[in-house]
């Protein structure tokens, strides 16, 4: 019989803060492991953030990777990502027209 991956995390509500403050909500819709993906919706606050994922995500279609990582550093160092069950201690974030996309970790990502 095959085990069923992820299912458990269709519905639910991961927040974005920066701060004090909510960012946005992420919806999951679909998990395919180590993604997670879904709805963003988001909160006044996103706007002085959303600059941030729109150069980052431009910077990895344009496949430079070097300045993708300082650039991302503003992501990782300035926002929270929250889980259902309290705060990752490390994610990678996408987001674009109302969709984000994201994997995380509850250790430290190891640097190469």
């Amino acid at each position: 019989m095959g085990r069923q991956v992820d299912v458990g995390f269709e519905g639910e509500v991961w927040r974005l803060e920066r701060d004090d403050a909510l960012v946005g909500e992420i919806v999951i819709e679909d998990a395919d492991f180590p993604w997670l993906s879904g709805r963003f919706v988001p909160e006044p606050a996103f706007v002085e953030v959303e600059p941030w994922f729109a150069e980052s995500l431009a910077l990895v279609e344009a496949e430079e990777y070097e300045r993708f990582e300082d650039a991302y550093d503003r992501i990782a160092h300035g926002l929270n990502l929250v889980s259902p069950e309290g705060p990752v201690a490390e994610f990678l974030l996408h987001i674009r027209d109302g969709h984000a996309w994201f994997r995380w970790s509850d250790e430290p990502f190891e640097n190469p």
